[in-house]
């Protein structure tokens, strides 16, 4: 991290210096290299100005602050970076899981073709009924919970902490069966 500072009407001296630098630090984590900052400290009449830009590999952040106290602005606008960083951050990992999950959606699922032979007495296995099944985030408690309460055979569901899609079914011991696909 390449930090450059600036001083308008105002001296600035190691303090403010290695103040500006362990805070920035913080911000720097949230951030790709190479990371530049330009640091503008003013002083104006009343007004103490704190400006931050910041470029990094995926673009730019910018923060201004105003106060009486030339510290207070700068550890303000220090905290806006940080914010900003964070909800950049963010923004970019739900990008990648909503890239994630939207191509295991489109994925399609593997099918086996049961042969004539397979069913019954040669005949040709025939699809007598379709659903369109809702998939809801859940956990196993409260896809068991479901279960109960219905007179379904089974819960297909997304489980809420692996993302997986999941069916609980009813056994005939009165136990429930777990399939978890592998993809």
């Amino acid at each position: 991290m390449n930090i450059e500072y600036v001083g308008r009407h105002v001296q600035l001296d190691e303090r403010i210096r290695s103040r500006a630098g362990e805070k920035l630090a913080k911000v720097a984590k949230f951030l790709k290299e190479p990371i530049e900052v330009h640091v503008t400290l003013e002083t104006e009449k009343t007004r103490q100005i704190a400006e931050l830009r910041v470029s990094h590999l995926h673009g730019s952040l910018v923060a201004r602050n105003e106060g009486h106290d030339l510290m207070d602005a700068l550890d303000i606008a220090i905290e806006a970076l940080e914010e900003q960083a964070r909800r950049g951050r963010k923004r970019a990992s739900d990008k990648r899981r909503r890239e994630r999950r939207s191509a295991a959606a489109r994925r399609d699922w593997p099918m086996d073709v049961l042969l004539r032979e397979s069913v019954g007495h040669g005949e040709t296995p025939r699809v007598v009924k379709s659903s369109v099944l809702e998939i809801k985030p859940l956990t196993i408690d409260e896809a068991a919970a479901t279960l109960e309460s219905t007179n379904h055979e089974f819960v297909v569901y997304r489980d809420a902490s692996s993302e997986k899609v999941n069916v609980l079914y009813r056994r005939r011991d009165g136990n429930y069966g777990l399939i978890s696909p592998e993809l």
